[in-house]
């Protein structure tokens, strides 16, 4: 389904009460949205990085380290009512650009297996100089938006 907002630019609003922000006349991004307009309950989850619940790595992978990550932000998430749906916002913080880039289809699969085929998500991937933890290699926030009647 799909609403007009007050510009006249046609937004395609979802199933979680989310509203995808999508310019007249943009090419459409792929694998995430260029922003998105939510109301209702705010869930913000810290930069969840690619440790188990004990605070222990149980592989240096990169990709072992993103699902273990998005894993960890699912879990976050349902402590609030939140579910993967519900993500607004997402950053992603690497290590190295040219690993995210080389092994994105496999990180795309790590994404789809835990968090679902939910991409109307405004999303931003940076290369930092570092990570607190030396062994992380990606670090991953999001911002979720719960509607009061979902």
């Amino acid at each position: 389904m799909s609403n007009d907002n007050k510009n006249g630019h046609e937004n395609e609003k979802t199933a979680a009460g989310k509203r995808v922000l999508q310019p007249a006349g943009w090419a459409p991004p792929r694998g995430y949205a260029n922003g998105v307009a939510a109301s209702g309950t705010l869930v913000s989850v810290a930069g969840q990085i690619g440790w188990n619940g004990q605070c222990q790595f149980e592989s240096d992978d990169f990709i072992d380290q993103c699902r273990q990550a998005l894993r960890n932000i699912k879990a976050v998430l349902a402590e609030a009512g939140a579910e993967p749906r519900h993500i607004v916002r997402m950053t992603w913080y690497l290590l190295d650009k040219r690993e995210y880039v080389a092994r994105g289809r496999e990180v795309g699969q790590a994404y789809r297996e835990v968090l679902g085929s939910e991409y109307g998500i405004a999303m931003t991937a940076v290369q930092v100089a570092g990570l607190i933890e030396d062994r992380a290699k990606v670090e991953i926030e999001v911002t979720a938006v719960v509607p009061a009647r979902d």
